[in-house]
């Protein structure tokens, strides 16, 4: 029998009061599975067994899990294997949902002076996206209102960066990605260089709230947490360029109210909030593009790549 001590308000779990004979057993087993790390050839891969070893103990011990909620998540693991593919995934997600997409990223991005803030990447890249030139529109045939996207690169000195490769890509009108449709076509994405000033240009689609794929196993979390699965209006974009590092991040729309509701994977930074300037039908556009009837929209983003590590 487990008794606890204190009280449960703050939603902490708190400290179990259990034997002196079982506190000895459940701490042998512990030492005996790190031990049995200890002449993992690879210094790092031992450190990382070890330390996960010792948090996943900890868990355990922590909310003194049953053998029913042990099989419940060996189950949820599986069905999470089960539903991911080369156009889906599903751990991404998970990771993304419980925060640790980006506490990677904080870990693996320290703060350096003025560099862009890196964000989530999510699950919907795509290798060998479309070429587009500067100026080109990354929509291709997906839905949506048309937004004029420039900027510059530049490295954290004020230097240019000519030749950077920015990658793009988005969801539509009604908050998919093409590859959350049949067929093979690669719509809302592409890439392009920066020119001989460092800067950058296209057209995409002023973005909207969506929910992330909820009908899995991570959507049946957030379900029985009462979480939402939306995200705030966004842009993906990743940028590459010799002697820097690589940025992966977001723009986000200042006047999406989804920001005041939150995102679902901790994904939005102060520093990456844009403002989404809408412009009327008929309003002229930067390159002289004829939109129609259409409204649109444009947005200015400078984008600062720290340098490489040594």
């Amino acid at each position: 029998m487990v008794s606890w001590e204190g009280s449960q308000g703050d939603g902490a779990a708190q400290e179990p009061t259990i034997s002196a004979e079982q506190a000895r057993r459940e701490r042998e087993l512990i030492e005996r599975v790190v031990d049995s790390f200890e002449g993992t050839p690879d210094p790092r891969l031992r450190v990382v067994m070890q330390a996960l070893t010792r948090h996943l103990h900890a868990f355990i011990r922590e909310v003194r899990l049953s053998e029913q909620e042990w099989q419940a998540g060996i189950e949820f693991l599986t069905r999470a294997g089960h539903i991911t593919d080369d156009r889906r995934q599903e751990f991404i997600l998970l990771s993304d949902v419980l925060g640790a997409s980006m506490q990677t990223i904080a870990v693996a991005n320290p703060a350096q002076g003025a560099a862009t803030e890196a964000t989530v990447f999510g699950p919907f890249f795509v290798e060998d996206s479309p070429h587009i030139a500067l100026g080109g529109d990354i929509a291709h045939a997906a839905a949506g209102e048309p937004c004029w996207v420039s900027g510059t690169v530049n490295g954290t000195d004020g230097t240019p960066v000519a030749g950077a490769r920015i990658e793009v890509w988005q969801a539509d009108a009604e908050g998919f990605y093409d590859v959350q449709y049949p067929g093979e076509h690669l719509d809302g994405r592409g890439h392009m260089f920066t020119d001989s000033e460092g800067a950058y240009r296209f057209w995409g689609l002023t973005p909207t709230p969506y929910p992330i794929p909820h009908d899995g196993p991570v959507g049946d979390l957030l379900e029985a947490t009462g979480r939402s699965p939306v995200r705030a209006a966004h842009l993906h974009f990743m940028v590459t360029a010799p002697g820097y590092r690589t940025l992966v991040t977001h723009i986000f729309d200042a006047d999406d109210p989804q920001l005041a509701l939150g995102d679902c994977v901790f994904g939005v930074k102060d520093s990456l909030i844009e403002r989404f300037d809408r412009q009327p039908a008929g309003t002229p556009t930067p390159d002289g593009r004829d939109l129609g009837d259409s409204t649109w929209s444009r947005v200015h983003f400078d984008i600062v790549l720290a340098p490489e590590y040594p």
